[in-house]
């Protein structure tokens, strides 16, 4: 057996690639998921009519065309339908393995086009069993699993194979059934464990210290979200979500990188004409939505019956501008912080919204409006104020008649300050808006208390370069 089927942690297995972000089983889907950390992408892979393997759940596709009756040119050509060879070379350039989920094909077939590639980390799954034992019978090497559907014996179902491949998504605690009794039975066999595709993070939570071979997951990035490094507990901004996954400013984008375990989401605020407090960030609509026109002259009702996500990518289509109380309650809900720019609103009304979600310790507040930010501090001491380093002359009035808690310095500001501004108390954070490596490590060197980031899966990508370990091992 492989010495990769022993990982330090559970692997990241993409199902259907970043299936939560993109439409599953397309190219995009897969470099998303690695783009979240994905260690392994999960493939269902069945045969076109002339004979060429391709990536694809359902045995029709959703305008009707059947897989096994229609070419492979025609099923790209109707929704973007990719052949196994370039998933497998793309799998290559990212590094990431293979978990294929043979529904309608030749396991040998699926076995030879891996090799073939030279692809070295890929496992062989399958619900039917014939598929295993035909697997086994050939003396293929790459590992195999079988697929357990709920209600089946596992341990009947998967006998001989290498890997149990638990898929009990639908049961209400399924992670109750992973007892010792179970997992030591299952080693006794030679056999690891692979579990099903989870979403939720209390569940995730219970699943991610077991001793399994991998967890699928429709949102890779929540298998191993970040943790700060030991030896730098910096905190973390993703600058209007995670917005190379999702819509910039949208709850998606939102629920993405507090997936992903980062600390802040920074958000945009405005106000329609109706005086709702809206988060988008540009003051018209044109750039993000569907619409057009100025959004301080849009009421709340047009604002939201524009689609915002479209634009992105059209998994997104439908997704509406969020109010800042529903992106106050994503936070909430993940036990997370918002970081606050206001565009253009009332600061007191900001506050008010974020007092109502409970978690004022948890915000940051900034604007070009000093006068509002310091409105916001005498209405309630415990708000958490920030003021830009480039917007002062001397590092003293940064504090003059202010008492910021946190100061930020641009990836383009004289940084030499830096150590005495901590003689004041407040939090130092870096913000940098572009992807220059180069960047990313002189953040790192500068050891912030916060980065506000707005690459920020390839930032924390720079820090594991660095050798940070980002996983809290």
């Amino acid at each position: 057996m492989t010495r990769w089927l022993d990982p330090v942690r559970p692997y990241a297995i993409a199902h259907r690639g970043a299936s939560a972000y993109a439409r599953a089983n397309t190219l995009r889907a897969f470099d998303l998921a690695s783009d979240l950390g994905a260690d392994f992408w999960e493939v269902d892979i069945r045969t076109a009519a002339d004979g060429i393997l391709v990536a694809h759940h359902d045995a029709t596709t959703a305008s009707g065309l059947t897989v096994a009756a229609s070419t492979a040119d025609a099923l790209a050509a109707d929704c973007d339908v990719p052949r196994l060879d370039a998933v497998i070379a793309r799998a290559l350039a990212r590094g990431a393995g293979i978990y294929s989920d043979i529904k309608d094909a030749d396991p040998l077939a699926v076995a030879g086009a891996l090799r073939k590639a030279g692809l070295e980390r890929a496992i062989l799954g399958a619900f039917d069993p014939g598929a295993v034992a035909a697997l086994k019978a050939a003396g293929v090497t790459y590992p195999n699993a079988a697929l357990v559907p709920l209600g089946a014996d596992p341990f009947v179902h998967a006998a001989g194979a290498d890997i149990i491949h638990l898929c009990w998504e639908k049961m209400d605690r399924p992670q109750d059934m992973l007892t010792p009794e179970f997992l030591a039975r299952a080693a006794a066999q030679g056999q690891r464990i692979v579990l099903w595709h989870e979403e939720n993070p209390g569940r995730m939570a219970d699943l991610r210290g077991r001793p399994i071979l991998g967890i699928c997951s429709d949102t890779p990035e929540l298998v191993h979200p970040f943790r700060a490094p030991a030896v730098w507990p910096v905190r973390t901004v993703a600058h209007r979500g995670a917005n190379s996954v999702a819509p910039e400013n949208t709850l998606p984008a939102a629920a993405c990188a507090f997936a992903a375990g980062f600390d802040w989401v920074e958000l945009d605020l405005r106000t329609a004409a109706d005086g709702e407090l809206v988060v988008i960030h540009d003051a018209e609509v044109d750039r993000t939505t569907n619409g057009s026109g100025r959004v301080i002259d849009l009421p709340m009702s047009e604002l939201r019956a524009l689609d915002a996500g479209g634009w992105f990518d059209p998994h997104f289509a439908g997704v509406r501008l969020p109010t800042l109380a529903e992106m106050l309650d994503c936070a909430r809900d993940w036990d997370r912080g918002i970081y606050i720019e206001i565009k253009d609103a009332d600061p007191l009304a900001a506050l008010r919204e974020v007092q109502r979600a409970g978690i004022v310790e948890r915000c940051i507040f900034w604007g070009w409006d000093y006068d509002g930010l310091r409105a916001i501090k005498a209405a309630d001491p415990k708000a958490r104020i920030m003021t830009r380093r480039m917007d002062f002359g001397p590092l003293e009035d940064c504090f003059a008649g202010f008492s910021p808690d946190i100061i930020e310095y641009d990836s383009t500001d004289d940084w030499s300050d830096m150590e005495a501004a901590r003689a004041f108390g407040a939090d130092l954070m870096i913000c940098y808006m572009g992807r220059d490596p180069e960047v990313f490590d002189r953040v790192i060197a500068a050891r912030p208390d916060i980065a506000n980031i707005d690459d920020i899966f390839t930032f924390r990508r720079r820090m594991e370069a660095a050798g940070l370990d980002t996983h809290g091992r």
